[in-house]
């Protein structure tokens, strides 16, 4: 079993590597608009360690620099955070149940959408290992990279920042286009979740609608209507 375990840690760290990549330069840019409103180099590692969501932690910069309380700061960060309860709960039914309910906990606390998305797509039953690998380079480099960016992000021309901050979204589409060339049912899907999501970001009804709520609410839809209309048999097959 240790064998197994250190051969799914090692993939993990493999899949982990891009991820850390994406991560770091996203938050570097995140280091340098902490910087702007205050937040010192030890207090924005701080936040990133214990806070690994891009979305959340720009929010909270937002809200510290607006003299936002503790109260509105933790239900901003319930509502936008809200999709990786979605992605827990996903998890724990692929997780290998021979594992104690602990792993379950550790995972819980790194699931990002990257991470998220490398562990769901892992064939048969998911090893905690394999995500322990991925949590292993993803969040040291995310700490690193705001760290670093409240040190010297201020340094870099703004061309060459703007281009930081593009690298996460080529690195997630990495992730989701060879499961969808695998599988036309996951391919039609990712297009329809592409095509309603520009929708909500648009239409006026729910285009103000929080970026965590959207997310939510479509993955119910959708997620719902595909589980429907396209069933998976479940595989009881135990990881690799």
């Amino acid at each position: 079993m240790k064998t197994i375990n250190n051969s799914n840690y090692i993939d993990g760290l493999k899949s982990g590597i891009p991820i850390a990549m994406g991560y770091f330069a996203v938050s570097f840019t995140l280091g340098i608009a902490a910087k702007k409103v205050g937040i010192t180099a030890a207090q924005a590692t701080i936040m990133s360690i214990t806070n690994s969501t891009s979305a959340g932690e720009f929010a909270a910069i937002s809200a510290i620099a607006a003299g936002t309380s503790y109260f509105e700061l933790a239900v901003m960060q319930f509502v936008i955070n809200l999709r990786y309860m979605l992605m827990s709960c996903s998890l724990s039914q692929k997780i290998d149940r021979s594992f104690p309910i602990i792993h379950r906990f550790i995972m819980g606390f790194g699931i990002t959408d990257e991470i998220f998305g490398v562990s769901v797509s892992r064939k048969g039953k998911l090893n905690p290992y394999f995500t322990y690998g991925a949590m292993s380079l993803a969040i040291p480099a995310w700490a690193m990279g705001t760290m670093l960016g409240v040190i010297m992000g201020t340094v870099l021309p703004g061309n060459v920042v703007s281009a930081l901050s593009v690298a996460l979204y080529g690195m997630f589409i990495a992730i989701i286009i060879p499961p969808a060339r695998e599988n036309k049912v996951l391919a039609g899907l990712v297009a329809v979740s592409m095509v309603v999501s520009l929708l909500f970001s648009k239409l006026p009804f729910v285009k103000s609608i929080s970026a965590g709520t959207k997310v939510i609410v479509l993955t119910v839809i959708i997620a719902g209507i595909a589980a429907v209309l396209f069933p998976v048999e479940e595989d009881d097959t135990d990881a690799a």
